[in-house]
């Protein structure tokens, strides 16, 4: 068959799926976006934003620009100039901060964990206690791998230092639980093409007040107090990508209707149901099962079959679109993402697709088996 992006099954790790009604908004005619409707549209947007962060303390700031683009204003922005900045990474993402921070920071510590492994919980404890850390950065789920990181079990020692924690949330924002209140953290970056099912393009970041009153100037485009100050006028300091605005308008609005709870609780169910249908077709996890993520399921590819027999037969006989492996895993795991608005259908076909893929190659132990793992977790 010929790949129909229009009607393909999607799920890949972001971007997602979009419903309909955000792809409608952004065919509005443009908006001057220091008019009135704009203004509006920013309004309700600010209005809508603790429905995703889980909290209303706080401030807020929409920059156009990928999460990367958030990561680096945040970076930019708070790191310290006078103490350690503490790394922590265990995949592609973890990488990436890695470097931004060592563009931005003065004195800069890396603890890594292989792919796939949980952050060094007990390094990190170590580092801490020495007393010259000023931030930590960690990313909460590293969807390279498929794992998230119990970044709540490091939040005390972070606050015992007196340290700033600046988190990538980039694919755990509505997608897996977190408590910016519970865990004090002062800076997160949430991706408006994760768990909130928006298109790619705008960057949302959360600061505590202490993060506020700690902001120096960073970069000129991604200044974080323009940004908030601007914001709480319902305007942006630069030009923003207006389409944009209004789709995330859109699916903030689509989370409040579905409900932040009922959002993480689908997507768990989803995650545990995937888990189980790997396990069914005789399959095995990419990361410590004891820390997979609820977003995005990484899977080891079958003995003997690659992304030319997987992922390149799934897209191109069966419609589905899932994910590769990157950096040093690439071509060697698959990834399902199961975020945003993704649901049982789209499991199904996914998975009965897999079945036929390693049905035809010999490979499949029991026939139905991992789609009644699917049926069998379904409300």
């Amino acid at each position: 068959m010929t790949f129909d992006p229009e009607t393909a099954t999607f799920l890949i790790a972001g971007p997602v799926r979009i419903h309909p009604r955000v792809l409608r908004v952004m065919s509005t005619p443009s908006l001057n976006h220091r008019g009135d409707r704009f203004h509006e549209v920013v309004g309700e947007i600010r209005e809508r934003l603790p429905a995703l962060w889980g909290t209303r303390s706080g401030r807020s700031a929409i920059l156009t620009g990928s999460g990367t683009a958030g990561l680096e204003a945040v970076y930019s922005s708070l790191l310290p100039s006078d103490t350690r900045t503490l790394v922590l990474k265990n995949g592609n993402f973890g990488d990436r901060t890695d470097l931004i921070v060592r563009r931005y920071g003065k004195s800069v510590t890396t603890l890594e964990a292989p792919w796939g492994r949980h952050i060094p919980l007990d390094a990190a404890r170590a580092e801490l206690e020495k007393g010259d850390v000023g931030a930590v950065c960690v990313v909460h789920n590293e969807t390279s791998v498929g794992l998230a990181n119990r970044i709540g079990e490091l939040a005390p020692h972070v606050h015992r230092a007196g340290a700033l924690f600046l988190v990538d949330g980039i694919s755990a924002v509505a997608g897996i639980p977190l408590s910016i209140d519970d865990w004090g953290i002062d800076a997160l970056v949430a991706g408006s093409q994760k768990g909130l099912a928006a298109p790619a393009g705008l960057a949302m970041v959360h600061l505590s007040d202490r993060a506020v009153a700690a902001l120096r100037p960073g970069t000129f485009y991604l200044d974080l107090k323009a940004h908030i100050d601007n914001l709480e006028k319902n305007d942006t300091p630069w030009t923003p990508a207006v389409p944009l605005f209004l789709a995330l308008n859109e699916a903030l609005a689509l989370l409040e209707e579905e409900g932040l709870a009922a959002r993480l609780a689908r997507t768990h169910s989803m995650a545990e149901a995937t888990r189980a249908a790997v396990a069914a077709l005789g399959l095995s996890l990419f990361p410590d099962p004891a820390f997979a993520s609820d977003t995005v399921t990484a899977i080891r590819n079958p003995e003997g079959m690659g992304d030319a027999e997987v992922r390149k037969v799934l897209q191109e006989r069966y419609g589905v679109l899932v994910q590769g492996g990157q950096g040093s895993v690439k071509g060697q795991i698959f990834r399902i993402g199961h975020m945003g608005i993704a649901d049982w259908p789209d499991l199904l076909v996914t998975v009965a697709a897999l079945e036929r893929i390693l049905g035809k190659a010999g490979r499949l132990k029991e026939p139905g088996a991992s789609l009644r793992a699917i049926v069998d977790r379904m409300p």
